[in-house]
């Protein structure tokens, strides 16, 4: 059992919010037909992952919504977004918006101005990520950085 060092090189997640206003920081002109819409989705995905070269990816997990129309189409977004990271080798993790919550403000049923917040301050922004589906893609990549960490010291301290 030897000494286990930090990484050389820092790791990147790559989270994403999968809502139709903007997916990660890629926005879709509400009017345009949905099939259009979808693939700007896939190939902005798959330009972020050539540029930044993230090593895993985190999405947020289906929440069952008022509006089943609206659940369906960000199904759908979700479905693409999670295609063009399996395309890209990513592992992907999924975690529930409680989950997110909890792992970024300590507290699962935090506001959106509570989690937006505590981005800005574990990221050291000048000011909360905006649009709101920004923050909440770096929220699900926060959560997804802090749970692996968990579980890689637990199992390193296991060993």
């Amino acid at each position: 059992m030897g000494d286990v060092s930090p990484p050389t090189t820092p790791r990147i997640a790559l989270g994403v919010d999968p809502g139709m206003i903007a997916c990660d920081v890629i926005t879709t002109p509400a009017r345009m037909p949905l099939a259009e819409r979808f693939q700007q989705i896939y190939q902005g995905l798959v330009e972020i992952i050539g540029i930044y070269h993230p090593q895993e990816a985190a999405i947020e997990e289906l929440f069952f919504a008022k509006n089943a129309r609206t659940a369906m189409t960000v199904g759908q977004a979700r479905g693409v977004a999670m295609l063009a990271l399996a395309n890209g080798g990513l592992p992907i993790s999924e975690y529930t918006p409680k989950q997110i919550k909890q792992a970024v403000t300590g507290y699962g049923s935090a506001g959106k101005e509570q989690v937006g917040e505590m981005v800005r301050i574990l990221l050291k922004l000048p000011a909360i990520p905006r649009p709101d589906d920004a923050a909440d893609a770096a929220a699900v990549a926060i959560c997804h950085l802090h749970t692996a960490s968990i579980l890689t010291n637990s199992y390193l301290k296991l060993r």
